[in-house]
């Protein structure tokens, strides 16, 4: 048997006070300075299912009887907004994909009920929440959350819609880094016409994604990403860093959707998104190149670009061979 499967996913009850709060203890006790007072601070984890029961979420419990392995609520906030809470499984089950599991779970409740955005906190201390929380395409959004408890929590808030695009800031760029590396290794392993030569390595793609997300800081860039059924799948760029002379233009780039999620819009989605970003940067000339001969060469003429010329072998491909390029411009607004 599995690690899952010899865990199974039920609901929550209130008789499992006892487990969770021993599988929470179990959880921060790796982080020193994190303290446990349930009745001074949490005594609703006594009656947790009634808690949630009565702001109508939900709470599973995986694990038996007698233990508590892995736990995971959800709860409605406002029209189309659902909150996952109380995301713990056991340390020494940490990896075995019980946490995906859960979280699999709750995410299906949440999006059945109408959610359509899911949004969470996690201690800034839980790296390694982090890390799982960006893998499953949640991004950093708005402030950190100051708790004013015995341990001095301050707490991340991550969101992520279940379809649909947004413009990311530092934060929410950084914390995408690794997600949109895969996606981006994905697109140079099937020959997208992108700026890298297969085979990608994952290292190199991340430096190049943590260097987009500090240039999004200083406003040389944008960064346009899209989600479908909660999984971020698509993004785009527009470079703002233009000459002095040329402030008036922004250059379309990287335009990526991954090899599964092809020929279902998004593509086109994020490619709107960049232009309704050059027309708020006040930029009312936009320009790319793609390679001659890809599919994304009708894909911009039937988005209405204009092609302005070919460069003979201006790109090389993994073959040694080379490749026009072919260039596109469009206005803006």
């Amino acid at each position: 048997m599995t690690a899952i499967s010899n865990w199974p996913i039920r609901q929550g009850r209130d008789t499992d006070g006892p487990g969770i709060i021993a599988l929470i203890a179990s959880c921060w006790a790796r982080y020193p300075g994190i303290r446990m007072d349930v009745d001074g601070e949490m005594p609703e984890l006594h009656t947790l299912a009634t808690y949630y029961s009565q702001q109508d979420g939900a709470l599973w419990i995986a694990g038996t009887d007698s233990r508590v392995a892995g736990m995971i609520a959800t709860r409605p906030l406002d029209s189309g907004t659902w909150e996952i809470c109380r995301v713990y499984v056991d340390p020494a089950l940490h990896g075995a994909g019980l946490g995906h599991a859960l979280l699999d779970h709750a995410e299906r409740h949440a999006i059945a009920a109408g959610a359509q955005c899911l949004t969470l906190w996690s201690d800034t201390r839980f790296g390694r929440a982090h890390r799982f929380y960006e893998k499953r395409s949640y991004l950093r959004h708005g402030p950190v959350r100051v708790l004013a408890d015995i341990s001095n929590s301050l707490e991340f808030g991550y969101a992520k819609p279940v379809n649909g695009l947004e413009l990311l800031d530092i934060a929410a760029a950084t914390a995408a880094a690794a997600r949109l590396a895969d996606i981006l290794v994905a697109c140079v392993q099937t020959s997208a016409s992108l700026e890298f030569l297969p085979p990608l390595a994952a290292g190199k793609a991340r430096a190049f994604w943590h260097q987009i997300a500090a240039d999004v800081g200083a406003g040389r860039r944008a960064l346009a990403v899209g989600w479908r059924d909660g999984v971020l799948l698509a993004a785009g760029l527009l470079d703002l860093a233009t000459p002095e002379t040329q402030r008036h233009r922004a250059i379309v780039r990287l335009v990526m959707v991954h090899p599964e999620a092809r020929r279902a819009g998004l593509g086109r989605q994020v490619l709107r998104r960049l232009e309704q970003a050059a027309v708020a940067h006040g930029r009312t000339l936009l320009t790319l190149e793609t390679r001659a001969g890809d599919p994304e060469e009708p894909f911009f003429q039937a988005e209405g670009w204009t092609e302005a010329g070919r460069i003979p072998d201006a790109i090389s491909g993994a073959e040694a061979s080379a490749h026009a390029a072919v260039v596109f411009w469009k206005r803006a607004g």
